[in-house]
C-alpha cells in the first residue's frame, strides 16, 4: 500500500518560446511558438507523482494573483491536497521564463516571488500532514533554511527525504545527513562535490563523496545515458529508455515524483529507477513542464 508523499518546493507559471537555437549575449532571435504553462519544481513533481498515484500533500507559496489562483485550481484538478499552501497577499507568485531549442535543450531564469517567501512557520503549520507522511520530497527553490529544517524532521522522525538539489548550491553537511536520497544530475554533482564528471569514473567518484557526506543513497541521472545509482548493496547503471525528445523541461523533476511514488509503494530502489527512467523519458517526448507529466497507464505500457 503507498503511504503519503508530502513535497515541499515552489511553484511557479512557465512563459515558454519555442527557437531554433538560443539567443547569444545582447542578440534579439525570432522565436517560434509561444505558450504558458504552470511549473515551478515543487508544483512538478507533485502533479507527476499524483498523476502517477502518489497520495501527495503539498506545501507551497503562491501570490493572489492570476498565476497563483489558476495554480491552485490545477492542484486540485490533480487531486493533489493544497491544504497548506498559502496564498501570499505581499509576492507575487513566481514566474520562470523558458527556451527551448532544436534539440529539445531549455535554459530557464526564474523570479522566484512568493517562493522565496516559504517559512519555518509554513512548514510548522503542517506538521499533522508531515507526521502523516512517509516520504518528503525538496528540491532548492525554496530558502535554504526550509530546506535544512524539513532535512532534520526527516531525521528526527525518521522519515525518507528525498532532495533533488536543483538549482545546485552549496549545501550544510547537517543537509547531506538527513537525506535519505539526492538526485542530482551530472551538472549537479559536479557543483556539490567538486568532481569533473565527464566519464563514468567521474560521475561514480562523484556518488561516493556524497555518500561519504551522510546521504544514504545516491542517484545520478545522466539525461538520455539513464541513471547511475549508489548504495550500500548497489553500485550500477540503469540505462534510459530510447526517445526523440522535443523539450527536456521538467524531466528531472518527473523522475523525482515517479522515484517518490515508488518508494512509497514499497518498491525496490532499482525498480523504482527503472520506472521513473520510464516516466521521465515520456515526458521529453512532450512539451511543458506539467503538461509534460505521464499518467501512471503510459508509464507501465512503455516496454524498453
Amino acid at each position: 500500500m503507498s503511504k503519503k508523499i508530502v513535497v515541499i518546493g515552489s511553484s511557479n507559471t512557465d512563459m515558454v518560446i519555442k527557437a531554433e537555437r538560443f539567443p547569444l549575449p545582447g542578440e534579439t532571435l525570432l522565436g517560434g511558438t509561444f505558450f504558458m504553462n504552470p511549473g515551478g519544481k515543487g508544483a512538478n513533481q507533485a502533479v507527476a507523482a499524483a498523476r502517477l498515484g502518489g497520495e501527495v500533500v503539498f506545501i507551497a507559496r503562491v501570490g493572489t494573483d492570476i498565476f497563483g489562483s489558476q495554480a491552485l485550481q490545477q492542484f486540485n484538478s490533480e487531486g493533489i491536497n493544497t491544504q497548506y499552501i498559502v496564498e501570499d497577499p505581499n509576492n507575487p507568485s513566481g514566474v520562470a521564463l523558458i527556451t527551448v531549442d532544436a534539440k529539445g535543450e531549455n535554459t530557464i531564469v526564474v523570479a522566484s516571488g512568493a517562493n522565496n517567501a516559504l517559512s519555518i512557520s509554513d512548514i510548522n503549520n503542517a506538521e499533522a500532514a508531515i507526521n502523516d507522511a512517509d516520504i518528503l520530497l525538496i528540491q532548492l527553490e525554496i530558502p535554504i533554511e526550509v530546506v535544512e529544517q524539513v532535512t532534520g524532521i526527516g531525521k528526527t522522525k525518521n522519515l525518507k527525504v528525498i532532495l533533488n538539489p536543483a538549482p545546485a548550491m552549496p549545501l550544510n553537511e547537517k543537509v547531506f545527513r538527513g537525506l535519505y536520497l539526492i538526485t542530482p544530475n551530472e551538472t549537479e554533482a559536479e557543483i556539490l562535490t567538486g568532481i569533473s564528471i565527464t566519464d563514468n569514473p567521474g560521475i561514480e567518484e562523484a556518488a561516493k563523496i556524497l555518500k561519504a557526506k551522510g546521504v544514504q543513497n545516491v542517484i545520478i541521472t545522466l539525461g538520455k545515458e539513464g541513471a547511475y545509482v549508489l548504495t550500500d548493496t548497489i553500485n550500477s547503471y540503469v540505462p534510459a529508455p530510447k526517445v526523440v525528445s522535443i523539450d527536456s523541461t521538467a524531466a528531472g523533476d518527473v523522475f523525482s515524483g515517479a522515484l517518490a511514488v515508488s518508494i512509497s509503494e514499497g518498491k525496490e530502489l532499482m525498480d523504482a529507477v527503472v520506472f521513473a527512467s520510464k516516466a521521465a523519458a515520456i515526458s521529453v517526448t512532450k512539451l511543458g513542464a506539467q503538461a509534460s507529466a505521464p499518467l501512471r497507464e503510459e508509464v507501465e505500457k512503455m516496454v524498453n
